[in-house]
């Protein structure tokens, strides 16, 4: 059976006639031709209307829009194809001398052959790739893909161009000589660099204002924490000034009454009232059946030093050390969490009884930080999931009050 077409065997492209191999070979210098009996088709999308010479191409279209629908258009019969010259008569030849004078006022346009290849490589047709290639100028691959897109749906896109010629002038220069192309060139990554840089300035300014929005909110965060620091310290310097009055004035009124009782035993008579301020009365607090405990877990503590104080007025010195071996453990929970031997206290050593467990609440002041008594009350534990650091914050600034408050627990 004889071919209905011919295929380029360096490309795959198929062709309708001879002519048609010659012109694909004069354009992409291809010279392995071979008969098929694989027709040339004539597929019409539906959708655009783009009509593709074979199955490859309408897959290529399909690939490229979606497009799915296509008409064959194909003739029912095709004629085979002869790789022979035809015979022709004398006034075909006259005809045929006269299309040639016409034809040859009309050119395929000079393409750059390595540009072509890469597109036919792409799966564009070669009159296609030629036309984008001509049209563009021969700027750049990506100048010819562009124009393709802008231009497949025009009705002569898969025709092969042509350009007149006068054989007695000189062929027209490109559209684009090679320092005007890079020129171009030279343009168009001036402009790219130019883009780039904007973009990279837009994106600095937006991490600037993004730095400067969290810089306010940690300014803000950081004021409102010394702020409350200050109010904190504020309350606590006012509750120590109003223990320290009322310390001052328990001193005064012993001093008053020490005076009179003096006067008393050297037989003198009682001071005047009209000089002598008199002193005021000392309100005896009205002791319950049932102990007041202190609301919060401070003020419990505050009650539990003040009674250790009282307890024992007269070793001042003891006291001290067992406050601040109190303000040592708290510490060293506070600071070191996770470490257990930190937040587990011997009761029987003989140190810890000297310097706390042998004064009343030094114990009690402890359980008050989440201390428990564990095997058999041999010692004291604190469970790491009963750790607070609110307590024991707490507890540390009652015993630095304690420790430095030379008026604390007077009362």
């Amino acid at each position: 059976m004889a071919g209905v077409s011919l295929k380029c065997g360096d490309c795959g492209a198929l062709l309708k006639s001879v002519e048609e191999a010659q012109e694909h070979a004069e354009l992409t210098s291809h010279s392995n031709f071979s008969e098929s009996t694989e027709a040339v088709l004539n597929l019409v999308c539906s959708s655009c209307g783009k009509p593709c010479r074979s199955k490859t191409e309408s897959d290529l279209h399909t690939k490229r829009t979606g497009h799915t629908e296509f008409v064959d258009k194909t003739a029912d019969t095709v004629k085979p194809i002869s790789l022979e010259v035809p015979k022709v008569t004398a006034s075909e030849s006259e005809e045929a001398v006269g299309a040639s004078s016409q034809a040859e006022e009309m050119v395929v346009p000079e393409v750059d052959k390595k540009l072509l290849e890469e597109l036919e490589g792409m799966g564009f047709s070669t009159a296609r790739a030629t036309r984008a290639l001509h049209y563009s100028g021969n700027a750049s691959l990506e100048a010819a893909v562009n124009w393709v897109v802008e231009h497949e749906n025009d009705p002569d896109i898969d025709q092969m161009p042509s350009v007149p010629v006068n054989p007695k002038v000189e062929a027209p220069k490109p559209s684009l000589t090679p320092e005007q192309l890079k020129a171009k060139q030279q343009e168009l990554r001036e402009k790219a660099r130019k883009k780039k840089e904007e973009e990279e300035k837009r994106t600095e300014k937006e991490r600037e204002k993004e730095r400067i929005r969290v810089g306010k909110e940690l300014l803000e965060a950081k004021r409102m924490e010394e702020e409350n620091e200050r109010k904190r310290i504020i309350a606590l310097r006012k509750a120590e000034k109003e223990e320290e009055k009322r310390a001052r004035e328990k001193i005064r009124q012993k001093l008053e009454e020490d005076k009179a009782e003096r006067r008393r035993r050297l037989g003198l008579p009682p001071e005047d009232p009209s000089t002598a301020k008199p002193a005021a009365p000392v309100v005896e607090e009205k002791k319950s059946s049932l102990p007041i405990r202190p609301a919060t877990k401070a003020e419990q503590m505050r009650e539990c030093l003040r009674s250790l104080k009282q307890n024992h007025k007269e070793d001042d010195a003891n006291v001290k050390r067992a406050f601040q071996t109190l303000l040592t453990f708290v510490g060293n929970v506070a600071r070191n969490p996770d470490e257990e031997k930190y937040r587990k206290i011997r009761l029987t050593n003989q140190s810890f009884q000297d310097r706390v467990g042998s004064f009343k609440g030094g114990i009690e002041f402890l359980e008050l930080c989440e201390f428990e008594r564990v095997e058999g009350s041999e010692f004291l534990f604190l469970p790491r999931d009963k750790v607070d650091m609110a307590v024991l914050n707490s507890a540390g600034s009652e015993l630095d009050s304690a420790i430095k408050n030379p008026f604390f627990g007077v009362l």
